[in-house]
């Protein structure tokens, strides 16, 4: 391995390390609360590798420059800031979860070190699979992403949790399985798992009679696509997210709805842009179609919802269509034969500022929800009546946390639901924006119902619920990080804009 190497992997080397070291600190450390500290800290070593990476880009250094042709990382991992902008979303979002869940692991009796590794093990694959750039590091990346939470949802050991993690294991082999032979496709009449290089074969002039050059790669994309849809749970792959988020522990369905959201959107942009971006046919239809389903579903079956976690699984569901909005976006402009910069201003650019949005916004309703879990033991709806007198600070937080969900200003996703949907516009699809508005109004419904219960409805108990100082940090930072974006966006439209356009190289 080459020193090119090295550097390339250092931000995931040391995210792995930092997990293994947190393992083996579980094993000879008597006082398991130094765990989360370290592991918190252990976060700045991945962080700061990625900021010298960062650094190397701003100053223009050519990091291909000196690459020897023994180097196994050519074509394969790609440090670029599209890459770097979901490494330091995926750190940040880590973060919080491990310092939001401090109080939560607690309360289990074993599986504390477990946990943590789990958690940094996962982020490692999610932070990886935004760097892929070849079809067996994607399907590496995805596995070393998926399996940590799978064991993560079962960890309760109870029998919802068995549940939610069987099927989230279950599931993901299936979804792996697709993808995998979708894949195999591609490669087989292509000749090559590079993203690079199947844009090339796709791309080539004697090709153009039949899409992508072959029925079998159109085949196989349909099958990767598949595969993405159950990462990223998009209608109609999206059985598997009620139950999962029910069963599983709290901050681990935190996590998975942000982390993994943001990591398997960013491989899906890879793929379509980078791979795929040089195709004649349109698939802007397809994708458009998908956010619609997906929109109207959860949002529909959110309102009947009487346990929150079902309620947020529900919504995570919408919120991927909206999501899949700036996607459709995107592949129109490209369609349409608008090159950079342009088409970087319609679509994945939308995506990327509405991924860091909604992760500001879903982790404030997620702390708040996993500080409530923990002192009532229940997550029925119901049972939050009269949230805020018992706590004043967890009621007001959660409320903004559901404001920003719906999109009201000066939230976080105020702003990303409006450049998602200019975006949409902007590209032709006018009739998708109209019918996420409709859908946002919807939304308003069962979000505003939790709101109503909050502070209108009387408590069952008059006793105050203690709010853990971890749960009060983070719960802040992520309140302040959910407002900022929405007060001042510049700075993250800007990083944003500069990421995607990273996608065409």
């Amino acid at each position: 391995m080459s020193l090119h190497d090295l550097y390339v992997i250092s931000p995931y080397a040391g995210m792995a390390a930092v997990a293994i070291l947190i393992i083996l600190l579980d094993l000879v450390v008597p006082r398991k609360g130094l765990l989360p500290v370290a592991a918190v800290a252990g976060l700045l070593a991945p962080l700061i590798l990625s900021l010298v990476q960062l650094n190397d880009l701003v100053d223009g250094t050519d990091l291909l420059a000196d690459v020897v042709p023994a180097s196994v990382l050519v074509g394969t991992l790609s440090v670029d800031r599209f890459a770097l902008f979901f490494n330091f979303l995926v750190l940040a979002a880590t973060a919080l979860v491990i310092i939001s869940s401090t109080d939560y692991v607690k309360r289990m009796q074993q599986f504390r070190g477990e946990y943590y590794g789990l958690i940094l093990f996962s982020a490692t694959g999610m932070m990886l699979l935004a760097a892929a750039t070849e079809l067996i590091t994607i399907y590496i990346s995805l596995e070393l992403t998926t399996l940590p939470l799978a064991a993560l949802a079962a960890l309760l050991m109870t029998a919802r949790s068995t549940e939610a993690g069987m099927k989230f294991l279950i599931v993901g082999a299936l979804s792996s399985a697709v993808m995998l032979y979708g894949m195999a496709l591609v490669f087989g009449f292509t000749g090559s798992t590079t993203l690079e290089g199947i844009a090339a074969s796709v791309a080539a002039p004697g090709q153009q009679n039949v899409p992508f050059g072959s029925y079998a790669v159109l085949v196989g994309l349909v099958l990767i696509l598949v595969g993405f849809g159950f990462k990223i749970s998009s209608v109609p792959f999206q059985m598997w997210v009620p139950d999962v988020y029910e069963g599983a522990p709290t901050p681990v369905v935190a996590f998975l709805s942000v982390a993994s959201k943001a990591a398997a959107f960013a491989i899906l942009l890879r793929v379509l842009f980078t791979g795929f971006f040089d195709v004649s046919l349109e698939w802007a239809g397809l994708i458009a179609i998908l956010a619609a389903a997906s929109m109207t579903v959860g949002n529909l079956a959110a309102i009947g919802q009487s346990n929150i976690k079902r309620l947020l699984g529900y919504s995570t569901i919408a919120q991927a269509g909206y999501i899949l909005v700036g996607v459709a976006a995107g592949i129109t402009g490209a369609a349409s034969g608008l090159d950079l910069p342009e088409y970087a201003d319609i679509g994945p650019n939308s995506v990327l500022f509405y991924l860091a949005s909604y992760t500001a916004a879903n982790l404030t309703v997620f702390i708040a929800v996993i500080a409530v879990g923990n002192h009532l033991g229940s997550d029925r709806i119901d049972d939050y009546a009269g949230l805020v007198r018992r706590s004043p600070f967890l009621a007001g937080a959660l409320t903004l946390g559901l404001v920003a969900l719906i999109g009201v200003p000066p939230t976080s996703l105020f702003i990303a639901k409006l450049y998602i949907f200019t975006a949409a516009v902007d590209s032709g699809l006018a009739w998708l924006a109209i019918l996420g508005v409709i859908n946002s109004v919807v939304s308003a419904y069962y979000y505003a119902k939790i709101i109503r219960i909050m502070f209108l409805q009387p408590a069952a108990y008059q006793e105050a619920i203690p709010i853990p100082a971890t749960s009060g940090l983070a719960l802040s930072l992520s309140g302040v990080a959910l407002l900022w974006i929405g007060i001042a966006p510049g700075y993250l439209l800007k990083m944003a804009e500069v990421a995607s356009v990273a996608l065409a190289g």
